[in-house]
Parts: C-alpha cells; sequence; structure tokens
C-alpha cells in the first residue's frame, strides 16, 4: 500500500477567470504528502496559500488537475462525497482560533466528534486526552474568553484533530500570536502531530518554524518548489 495519503497533480486555479484581470494563482502544482510527514509550506502573502490549502482541504474545486486522498480521486465529485471525505480525512488550523464563544474548551473539542456520530463519553475522554497533550487540560472547562491566545489556539489544534484525520492542514498557525507564545504553541503542534501519527501541510511565514519540518516547498509563481 501507497505511503501517500495526499496527492495534487497538475493543479490549477484562476481569479476572475474569463474577465479582464485574470489571475494565474496556481499553475500546475504537484504536491504529494507522505504517512506520517510534516510539510511548510511558504509563500509571500497573496502567492495563493490559502487556495492551495482549500483546493486539498476539499474546501475549494480547482479549475483544472486532480485531488487524491488516500489514493481515492475526489476532486471531481459530488459535494455530498467531497463533504464525506473532508469530515473523515482532513483537520484544519487557521490563524485565528475560530471557537465557539458560548462552549467552554473541552466541548469545543466534543461537538465535532458528536457531530461525527461519536458517543458523548468517548467523545469526552479523547477531548481530555487530547487538552492534556497539548498542557490545557486544567483549562478544560474555560470558556475562550477566559484562555489566552495561546491557550485558544492549543484547542484548536485539539479540535481539529477530534475526528481522528489522516491530514492536518494549518494556515499560519501560530501567526495571530508573539514570538515567545508562538514558539511553545508550534512545539505542542509538533509533539501532537508526531503523537498521532497523521500527515500535517502547514502554510508559515516564519522559517525557523518551517525548518522544524521535514520538507519546505515554497510557492512561487504558482508553482511548487522545494526551499
Amino acid at each position: 500500500m501507497s505511503d501517500v495519503v495526499l496527492e495534487l497533480k497538475a493543479i490549477t486555479k484562476k481569479y476572475n477567470k474569463g474577465l479582464p484581470g485574470e489571475v494565474d494563482v496556481l499553475r500546475g502544482v504537484d504536491l504529494s504528502l507522505n504517512a506520517g510527514e510534516m510539510v511548510a509550506l511558504v509563500a509571500p502573502s497573496g502567492a495563493g496559500k490559502s487556495t492551495l490549502l482549500h483546493i486539498a482541504g476539499l474546501l475549494d474545486k480547482p479549475d483544472g488537475g486532480d485531488v487524491e486522498i488516500g489514493g481515492e480521486v475526489l476532486s471531481g465529485r459530488s459535494d455530498r462525497r467531497r463533504t464525506a471525505a473532508r469530515r473523515r480525512d482532513v483537520g484544519f488550523v487557521y490563524q485565528f482560533h475560530h471557537l465557539l464563544p458560548e462552549f467552554n474548551a473541552q466541548e469545543n473539542v466534543v461537538l465535532p466528534q458528536l457531530a461525527n456520530g461519536v458517543g458523548r463519553e468517548e467523545a469526552d475522554a479523547r477531548a481530555m486526552a487530547l487538552l492534556g497533550q497539548v498542557g490545557v487540560a486544567e483549562r478544560a472547562g474555560h470558556r475562550p474568553a477566559a484562555l489566552s491566545g495561546g491557550e485558544q489556539q492549543r484547542v484548536a489544534f485539539c479540535r481539529a484533530l477530534a475526528n481522528k484525520p489522516r491530514i492536518l492542514l494549518a494556515d499560519e498557525p501560530t501567526g495571530n500570536l508573539d514570538p515567545g507564545t508562538s514558539d511553545q504553541v508550534f512545539a505542542a503542534l509538533v509533539d501532537l502531530v508526531r503523537g498521532t501519527g497523521l500527515s500535517a501541510l502547514i502554510a508559515t511565514h516564519n522559517m525557523e518554524l518551517a525548518a522544524r519540518m521535514d520538507r519546505v516547498l515554497r510557492l512561487e509563481n504558482g508553482l511548487l518548489v522545494p526551499d
């Protein structure tokens, strides 16, 4: 069985397609992400990192090319099939945590599990285990407003991994934090990813953080090149 978990083949994407000012954001991107691998994605703002992550995570459709997860081509499948694959296989983390403010930390990690059909007792136990892995178990009963920025993002990591995805896609996950907190939070993310054995594609501007991953890829002129 192949070790490739995520594969992008000749992905293209245009903005303002067919209109004056048409922009080629992605011009034939190829990417293979192996099981257990952490890959950094670096590029200037506006170069298409978020677009690429959204296509890889089945949130957006490419104009051309294929997205494969676990060997299954999903780019041309129905919205229902793509949604099912995304819920099963992909976890997302963004620069801002997007936690639900009316629920505490544990509940924020429990809710996606309940939506996926997991029983409450099992969901509670997994939430607490994940929160413990990133060092915020003692804050489980606090709502997001009572948590620091670093704590909020750690909870967001746990929520992204709640349903045991195969792939984690992160878009500047520490970009909203001060340098000291950023380093601590990123270390927690690395430990969480390594501890669960999933694959991760992480967009970041921070080259020091990028250097701690297995590979670094740079998005330049709509194509991916090794950094």
